[in-house]
């Protein structure tokens, strides 16, 4: 039976899982599963993940969340995948493992958050949380500096110094890529000084052409939305001020 990836393309972890797949001519089917029409409250996909979250695989009577854990399971488990993804030797794979690790507990953290609770809530029926904004944004400009200064050391383009992509520059590359939706101002406020940053970002997006840029096509679509919402209630805030003020008397 064809895997079948359960997946909301505006989830990071989403796309990571789906743009693997697709640079390694993984054969699959791509399941829709909306969060922002709560599709993963179903009974249906509580079956598949009792966590209620994105993404998920189901590889015949085989069923995985979590997407680190889908990452490696589709490295090993599918033949002709690049030994570069997730390499056979130990050590190596030891080193990809730590980056994993300490993703979910920092930068994931971090962006998601501020994403978020500057961004993202309203649109999901929720309130911004700006102290929740401001320690998010702690922690991810915390984390890209570590990516900078300890996992982008080295001679390589690629995490842990490496020539060619991991599963853990494709993860990580994809949770930094959630800061398109910022303000530019914002964006550019956060990553301009992190220039290794920015130039791996590029490596990893050109590695994994034309897949990666079709994968966030969504997210490219959604961040033209909200310019024009921003610009249509700039331009109305304008207009209110420059009206002439009338007597009351």
């Amino acid at each position: 039976m064809k895997l079948k990836v359960y997946a909301d393309r505006m989830s990071q972890p989403s796309r990571a899982v789906l743009i693997f797949c697709k640079v390694n001519g993984i054969d699959f089917e791509e399941i829709k599963v909306e969060l922002s029409k709560r599709h993963q409250l179903s009974p249906e996909f509580q079956a598949i993940n009792p966590f209620r979250k994105v993404p998920a695989i189901v590889d015949g009577r085989f069923k995985l969340f979590e997407s680190h854990a889908i990452l490696i399971y589709l490295a090993s488990a599918f033949p002709g995948v690049p030994d570069h993804w997730y390499p056979a030797d130990v050590s190596r794979r030891a080193r990809i493992h730590s980056v994993l690790d300490w993703h979910h507990l920092n930068l994931r953290r971090g962006a998601a958050a501020y994403v978020l609770n500057t961004v993202l809530a309203p649109l999901l029926g929720l309130p911004l949380n700006q102290q929740a904004a401001a320690e998010a944004e702690k922690t991810l400009i915390s984390s890209l500096s570590k990516i900078e200064n300890i996992w982008l050391k080295g001679n390589g383009k690629y995490l842990l110094g490496g020539l060619q992509p991991s599963i853990a520059d494709l993860s990580l590359v994809c949770e930094i890529m959630q800061l398109e939706l910022l303000d530019e101002n914002d964006r550019n406020r956060i990553l301009g000084p992190h220039k290794k940053v920015q130039q791996w970002i590029e490596s990893t997006r050109n590695a994994t052409r034309p897949h990666f840029d079709q994968v966030h096509n969504v997210l490219f679509k959604l961040k033209m939305k909200l310019s024009v919402q921003q610009s249509s209630q700039a331009g109305i805030m304008e207009s209110r001020m420059k009206a002439p003020l009338t007597s009351k008397m």
